[in-house]
C-alpha cells in the first residue's frame, strides 16, 4: 500500500493547464500541420502543372521544328542553310521563348531575339543533346540569375553554322503565377486558422464557462451553502451535467434539511423520556406511597421501551447504510406473525377508544422470510396507524392472497398526509407530522426489510381522511 500510494503523483507536482489551453494548443498544432502539409502539396502539384505544360509546349515546338527541317533536308532543291536561317529570324513565337541556333563549335551562332550571347554561354542542354540524352533543362542564367526552361534539338543535316536548335523559356511569369497562388493558398491557410481559433474558443467558452460555473458552486457546496444552482441553457450534454448538478444540489439541500431535522426530532425525543425518567426516579428517590411507586415505574418502563424502540430503528439504520442488514431466512406463516403484531396493540387499542378490527383469513400463507423482521414491519405499521388515529377513529387490517402473492393491509381513519409528503414519508429521517413522536427512520427501515423480501410496501392517504398500507409479499414456490 505504502508504494502504491509513492507512485501516485503529488498535487503539487500536477502541472495547471485549463481545458482551454490544451484544448486550443493541441487544435491549432494538428490544424497548422495540416495546412503546412496542404500548402506543401499545393505548391508541389501547382509548380509540376505549370513546369510541365511549359515543357510539353516547348518540346511540342522543338520536334515541330524537327519535322520542319527533316522535310526540307529532304527536299535537295531547297537552301537548307538559308531555311534554317530564315526560321531563326522570322520566328513568330518571339513572345514566348527565343530561338537559337547553334554551331558546331558549340557557340550561338543566330538568335530570334536579334541579340547573340556571350561565347561562355552556359548550355548544359546543349551537352546532353549532344550525347543523344534529353536535351531538357531548367536553369538560371548566368548573366542575370533568371531562371529558364531550355529544350535543345540536334539538325539532322548540320552545317558549320547550323548544328542545333536551341529553345529558351523565361519561367518568371510562370514562378509568379505560382506565387500567386501560393499567396492565395497561404492567405485562405490564415483566414481557416483564424476561423479555428475564434470557433474554438467560442466552443471552448461554451464548456468552460458552465464547467467553472460548476466548480464554483461545488465549492459554495462543500462548505454548507445549499443556495447557488446552475443555470441550464442548452440540452447538450453541459445541460445535462448542470440539470444533473441541480438535482444532486437540490437533494443535498433536501438531504441537509432533513439531517437538521432529524437531530432535532431525536433530541426532542431523547429529551422527553430522559426527561420523565429523570423525573420519577428523583420523585421515587425521596420518597413515595405505592400508587406513587406503581405509577412513576409503569412511566419509567414506557419511556425506557420508546428509548429501546428508537435505539432499534437507529441501528436498524446503520446496518443498512453500511450493508450488515442481514435477513434470517425460513419458511414462515405469514398470517401468525401478522396476527402476533396485532395482539400486542388489542389492549393499547381499547385504552385509546380507537377500533382495530382483524378479519382472521381461514387459509395460511407460506412465504420465505425473516419473521422478526417482518413481524418489526407489522407492529411498525400498526403503531403509525395508532399514533395518527385519534379517539373514536378506527383501524382495520386485512388479509387476502392470490395464486402467487399475499397481501396484506392496513388502514386508518387518522389525519392522512399531504400530498407534497405522501411521496417522501418513506425517506429516511422524513417525518410529516412533527408533532408526534418518532425518529422518521421506521418506514424506510421497513420499506427496506420488504424489498429484500422480494416485495413492495406502498402508501395510499387523503388529508384528513386516513391512510393505508398496503404490503404484497411473494408466496414461497415449490
Amino acid at each position: 500500500m505504502n508504494e502504491n500510494i509513492k507512485s501516485l503523483p503529488s498535487r503539487r507536482g500536477l502541472r495547471h493547464r485549463s481545458i482551454s489551453a490544451r484544448w486550443m494548443v493541441n487544435t491549432l498544432s494538428v490544424a497548422a500541420v495540416l495546412l503546412v502539409v496542404a500548402n506543401i502539396c499545393i505548391y508541389y502539384f501547382t509548380r509540376r502543372y505549370y513546369y510541365g505544360s511549359a515543357e510539353s509546349y516547348i518540346v511540342s515546338e522543338a520536334n515541330a521544328s524537327q519535322t520542319i527541317l527533316a522535310r526540307l533536308y529532304d527536299d535537295l532543291s531547297a537552301n537548307y542553310s538559308s531555311e534554317v536561317r530564315n526560321m531563326v529570324e522570322s520566328f513568330g513565337k518571339k513572345e514566348q521563348m527565343e530561338l537559337m541556333s547553334i554551331n558546331v563549335d558549340g557557340k550561338v551562332s543566330l538568335s530570334s531575339s536579334g541579340f547573340s550571347p556571350d561565347a561562355e554561354y552556359f548550355m548544359p542542354d546543349y551537352e546532353l543533346a549532344l550525347k543523344s540524352e534529353d536535351g531538357l533543362g531548367i536553369y538560371r542564367g548566368e548573366d542575370n540569375g533568371e531562371k529558364i526552361l531550355a529544350v535543345t534539338t540536334i539538325i539532322a543535316k548540320p552545317s558549320s553554322n547550323y548544328s542545333a536548335l536551341r529553345f529558351v523559356a523565361s519561367l518568371e511569369l510562370i514562378d509568379d503565377q505560382i506565387n500567386g497562388v501560393m499567396a492565395v493558398s497561404l492567405t485562405v491557410s490564415v483566414f481557416i486558422l483564424l476561423v479555428v481559433t475564434f470557433m474554438g474558443v467560442y466552443f471552448v467558452k461554451s464548456i468552460c464557462v458552465p464547467l467553472g460555473k460548476i466548480g464554483s458552486t461545488a465549492k459554495k457546496l462543500a462548505k454548507g451553502d445549499f443556495s447557488e444552482r446552475i443555470p441550464v441553457v442548452s440540452g447538450d450534454e453541459i445541460g445535462q451535467l448542470s440539470r444533473a448538478f441541480n438535482e444532486m444540489a437540490d437533494e443535498l439541500e433536501n438531504s441537509e434539511q432533513i439531517k437538521n431535522d432529524f437531530i432535532s426530532s431525536v433530541s426532542h425525543e431523547l429529551r422527553t423520556p430522559l426527561t420523565a425518567i429523570k423525573g420519577w426516579s428523583e420523585t421515587l428517590e425521596s420518597g413515595y406511597d405505592p400508587e406513587t411507586f406503581k405509577k412513576g415505574m409503569k412511566v419509567i418502563t414506557g419511556e425506557t421501551k420508546r428509548l429501546e424502540q428508537m435505539v432499534e430503528d437507529l441501528l436498524d439504520f446503520s446496518r443498512i447504510q453500511s450493508g450488515h442488514f442481514t435477513l434470517q431466512l425460513t419458511t414462515i406463516d405469514l398470517i401468525a406473525e401478522l396476527e402476533d403484531a396485532i395482539l400486542i396493540y388489542i389492549d393499547k387499542a381499547k385504552k385509546e377508544n380507537i377500533s382495530l378490527s382483524y378479519n382472521e383469513p381461514e387459509f395460511m400463507c407460506a412465504v420465505v422470510g425473516d419473521k422478526n423482521r417482518l413481524r418489526q414491519v407489522f407492529i411498525n405499521i400498526i403503531d403509525n396507524a395508532l399514533k395518527y388515529t385519534e379517539a373514536g377513529g378506527s383501524i382495520e387490517v386485512e388479509a387476502q392472497k392470490t395464486d402467487s402473492a399475499v397481501t396484506v393491509s392496513v388502514s386508518d381513519t387518522g389525519a392522512g398526509i399531504a400530498p407534497d409528503d405522501l411521496p417522501k414519508v418513506k425517506q429516511k429521517f422524513y417525518k410529516a407530522n412533527k408533532t408526534k413522536h418518532g425518529s422518521g427512520i421506521g418506514l424506510a427501515v421497513a420499506d427496506e426489510i420488504i424489498t429484500r423480501h422480494g416485495g413492495t410496501l406502498e402508501i395510499d392517504s387523503e388529508l384528513g381522511k386516513g391512510t393505508t398500507v398496503t404490503i404484497t409479499l411473494p408466496l414461497k414456490t415449490g
